[in-house]
């Protein structure tokens, strides 16, 4: 699926999702980890007013930059957060957390805002961030305690503590936005940059 004399794509991210995304639909690139430190990265955004859209946007420019800057070739970043009425919500870091932010979400709608750059030569040359609405239904007590049972510490990895494409989309009444945004990566916009680069078969 890449040309002969194609840039080289790398993935700055060791996220499971992302890497079988792009892996799905047949990119051919390396996974390296950004090495940035995204508590403290959030924390200062938080300080400086960043709303949950511009704080996943320039987390995903940081990720892209800091592994373009070491490596050549396009540098893809991403990143997304949770917006509840405005305010960002982080990973879950317990199951107790995960269970407390599902509560927390029951019968409200919340926002998944998802950001891809991509970097070459150590500057970004393009970014999208694609946003998807998510109305959570009144579940019972009981279908918590099972979901919880069920989907253990494999929820932990998302920050809104489901997987869409799992048994978190029985948590869901109505879904508006892109599936692939909601998974953590913007694909159909990026797949067209790599084509324009040459690094897809057109």
């Amino acid at each position: 699926m890449t040309p002969t004399g194609a840039l080289g794509i790398t993935l700055a991210s060791t996220s499971a999702t992302r890497r079988a995304l792009l892996t799905g639909a047949g990119v051919i690139f390396n996974a390296e980890s950004p090495g940035v430190d995204e508590d403290a990265a959030r924390a200062s955004m938080t300080g400086e007013g960043f709303t949950p859209r511009d704080m996943a946007d320039a987390l995903a420019e940081l990720k892209a930059l800091k592994v373009s800057r070491r490596r050549g070739g396009l540098v893809i970043g991403a990143d997304q957060t949770l917006d509840l009425d405005g305010v960002t919500i982080d990973k879950a870091d317990t199951l107790i957390q995960a269970r407390e932010r599902l509560l927390s979400l029951r019968g409200r709608r919340h926002k998944l805002h998802s950001a891809v750059v991509v970097a070459l030569a150590g500057n970004p040359i393009w970014r999208e961030v694609a946003t998807a609405t998510l109305t959570v239904r009144p579940f019972s007590d009981q279908f918590l305690d099972a979901y919880l049972a069920a989907e253990g510490e494999a929820m932990l990895g998302s920050v809104g503590c489901y997987r869409l494409e799992g048994l978190g989309a029985q948590l869901f009444e109505r879904i508006d936005g892109d599936y692939f945004a909601i998974l953590g990566l913007p694909l159909l916009g990026l797949l067209d940059l790599l084509r324009r680069h040459g690094a897809l078969s057109s």
